[in-house]
């Protein structure tokens, strides 16, 4: 079997992130058709939108209204329907509050990478946008991880590990000092780098092209 990394770098209150998983999770279907004999594996890295939000975080109104005044209500309006048309549901009007992300993604880096770490991923994306659940609270941050099949124990460890919560901070830091200032960003093999929530179509041309690439080298 050839091997495929897929590194994508995103963030859990990213609804552009999670269209993007959709549109991911397509991308490898079409590849599981067109190119049987690849072994993709797929790794999620951390980047924080708001990096500067306390613990606590801020009410999401707030959030809507500091950072895209009166457009704001258009604008997620917008992202919803792209949602449906990828399957997602997406009800930010549940959402009461928008979270520092830090102990999310210290939860989704301590996963084991595959399976388990994308049942992370996806479990944070659909507690947030599906579900508008606090991320800025530990009962409910364990439960979102126990849901994605760590134990309670382990989650709690996590929640005060304060070298894990560093190390996720330094994942974030890397992503910026790479040039990303956005996300979804996908990147190929370590070769190819797509930003932005491609359809899934686009997503396997980048695929197959750093397939290539590792070829000619």
């Amino acid at each position: 079997m050839k091997t495929l990394t897929i590194d994508v770098v995103s963030d859990v209150v990213c609804p552009w992130c999670y269209i993007g998983k959709r549109r991911l999770e397509r991308a490898l279907a079409l590849l599981a058709v067109q190119h049987p004999d690849v072994d993709p594996e797929v790794r999620w890295h951390t980047f924080q939108l708001n990096p500067d939000l306390p613990p606590e975080g801020i009410p999401r109104a707030d959030y809507v209204f500091n950072k895209f005044g009166a457009a704001g209500v258009a604008k997620y309006e917008h992202i919803a329907a792209v949602g449906k048309e990828a399957g997602l549901a997406l009800a930010f009007d549940r959402i009461t509050r928008q979270p520092n992300t830090v102990v999310a993604h210290s939860l989704i880096a301590a996963a084991e990478p595959g399976l388990a770490q994308d049942a992370m991923v996806e479990a944070f994306f659909k507690a947030y946008f599906i579900e508008g659940r606090n991320l800025t609270e530990a009962s409910v941050l364990i439960e979102i991880a126990e849901s994605a099949g760590m134990s309670r124990d382990l989650a709690q460890q996590h929640l005060q590990d304060a070298s894990l919560h560093s190390q996720t901070l330094d994942s974030d830091k890397a992503a910026r000092e790479m040039g990303i200032s956005g996300v979804p960003f996908f990147i190929f093999n370590g070769q190819v780098g797509l930003s932005g929530a491609h359809e899934g179509e686009t997503l396997l041309q980048g695929m197959v092209e750093a397939m290539n690439a590792a070829q000619d080298d």
